[in-house]
């Protein structure tokens, strides 16, 4: 049988978490919660879709600006 080493990752912390909050749901939101409130929100905040095409070409349009930035750098040839 395949495995797949991201699904048994998930599952190994899935399993980890749940043992820490002793197999009870509600200590695993409070400590779901808890880690949240001290490891803040860093990114954008995608709501739907189309926000989520909007990131999607930006970034690649900064990709494809820094990818033309490099072409015009001199290429120290001879």
């Amino acid at each position: 049988m395949n495995t797949n080493p991201l699904l048994d990752e998930t599952w190994q912390i899935k399993d980890e978490m749940a043992r820490e909050a002793g197999y009870d749901l509600h200590q695993l939101c409070e400590n779901t919660r808890k880690w949240a409130a001290a490891h803040g929100h860093s990114g954008p905040v995608i709501r739907n879709a189309e926000e989520l095409r909007q990131l999607a070409d930006a970034k690649e349009q900064n990709r494809s600006a820094a990818a033309l930035s490099l072409n015009d750098l001199p290429t120290g040839g001879n």
